[in-house]
């Protein structure tokens, strides 16, 4: 009988331990492939998150957040200097104001009851009369709101999810001409095409496009050019955010620092990075915990088989005497056991691969939900800086969060292929030292001692 026949036979000679150890195994082998798994698909949505974050630092005026607070606006010599500093690739400038009585438009959205409150909020004379604050709230109309910008390249700087032209054409972001791109909505609203005129600051104004920025928020706008707006709305070189493209990643600190020491505390500077950090901090955390167990369950699979194997090698030491007192070699002694620890670690591996296939994603679920306190905090911590990387940080961070529940592990046939590899190693580690050692032992010694 050959080598490999015998030691297939072996694998099964006492079916209760061989049933256990394949139990055993095919437990250990399953956990380990879950890990690989679930560190594929968190390693994955990790690399996505970061590529869709980009290298971006935004520099908003300190102490305003959007149409809140209180402080001066960016002046456009403070940002002239920003492209001068190394590795900075794009400046663009953003400028946003409310047309409310100097517009003959009319809003495309309706103020309803959060409308409402935030005019009653605002207003500076406090209605005490219910009648006059049920007239106060039916003649309220929500302002509308217009964003305008040196670069409609990158519309990341305007909030939107897109920016696809409907009718007509984008306006030179650089003129001084008072056109302007209209949200889908506002144009429907009041019966505007490109060609058409409208007032702002009663100044005729002239609509290039239709814009269709995928929300209703943003299909309630208009966008303008900057320099437009600024003469328009009497904010001569005034900028109320700037979004700052670095050359690379690895850069962005050191152009972050640079940023920091020329406006000091004149403004709020918020880089990617530290939303990217605060985005994947919950995918690193179930990164971590699968790679532990990766390594815990390999260690575990293969001291049970290692300690398996002791046991029987010591229990057929009369067996290897009698192969060797016939002229066994050491090495075909312990190629039979070799053989025999593969065997059991094969069809292990099957159970195995069984059980992380099913398993995989009810462990990877039970790793996010233990997680996604993390990723709301992260959330949070985003939400407290400026708007513009308030509302992309809250976007992407958002994402993460909808990532975490949305991770599904699936298994392919590299899958497979790397837990049958971790098999076969488990299987020659745990069996191949003890086998070799119990060989060594001459057949005189082993008939003495039996």
């Amino acid at each position: 009988m050959g080598v490999i026949s015998r030691g297939t036979k072996n694998a099964f000679r006492n079916g209760v331990r061989s049933l256990s150890v394949i139990l055993i195994l095919s437990i250990a082998i399953g956990l380990t492939l879950v890990m690989y798994m679930s560190l594929q698909t968190v390693q994955a949505k990790i690399d996505s998150v970061k590529s869709n974050i980009g290298n971006t630092i935004t520099v908003s005026p300190a102490g305003i957040r959007g149409f809140e607070g209180g402080g001066d606006l960016l002046s456009q010599d403070s940002v002239s200097k920003i492209s001068q500093i190394d590795n900075v690739t794009k400046v663009v400038s953003t400028l946003m104001d409310h047309l409310t009585d100097n517009t003959n438009l009319q809003p495309a959205q309706e103020a309803g009851g959060f409308g409402r409150r935030q005019q009653m909020g605002t207003s500076s004379n406090t209605i005490t009369n219910s009648n006059q604050t049920e007239s106060a709230n039916h003649d309220f109309k929500m302002p509308i709101m217009i964003s305008a910008t040196n670069d409609l390249s990158t519309t990341l700087n305007l909030n939107v999810s897109k920016f696809d032209i409907t009718s007509g054409e984008k306006f030179d972001a650089g003129t001084s001409d008072n056109v302007a791109l209209i949200g889908t909505s506002l144009a429907s609203k009041n019966n505007l095409a490109s060609g058409s005129t409208f007032q702002a600051y009663d100044k005729d104004v002239k609509v290039v496009g239709i814009v269709d920025t995928g929300n209703t928020f943003g299909n309630s706008q208009i966008f303008m050019p900057i320099r437009a707006l600024q003469t328009l709305s009497g904010q001569t070189d005034q900028i109320n955010s700037v979004l700052v493209q670095v050359a690379s990643v690895d850069k962005i600190d050191a152009v972050q620092t640079k940023l920091k020491d020329q406006f000091q505390d004149k403004a709020d500077i918020v880089s990617s990075q530290d939303t990217s950090k605060q985005a994947v901090a919950p995918l690193e955390n179930i990164k971590t915990i699968s790679l532990y167990c990766l390594i815990g369950s390999l260690i575990a699979g293969g001291i049970i088989l290692f300690l398996t194997m002791i046991m029987i090698v010591r229990e057929r030491r009369r067996e290897i005497g009698v192969l060797k007192a016939i002229g066994a070699s050491n090495l075909l002694v312990t190629t039979q056991f070799a053989v025999e620890a593969l065997v059991l670690t094969i069809s292990s591996s099957i159970v195995g691969i069984i059980l992380g296939t099913f398993l995989s994603n009810p462990i990877l679920k039970v790793l996010v939900s233990n997680n996604t306190e993390t990723a709301g905090r992260a959330g949070q911590g985003a939400a407290d800086s400026h708007m513009m990387m308030m509302r992309v940080g809250a976007g992407i961070i958002n994402g993460a969060q909808g990532a975490l529940r949305d991770l599904s592990a699936t298994v392919g046939i590299s899958i497979i292929l790397y837990g049958l590899l971790a098999a076969i190693v488990i299987a020659i580690l745990g069996s191949v030292i003890p086998s070799f050692i119990i060989a060594k032992i001459s057949p005189a010694e082993v008939m003495r001692s039996e």
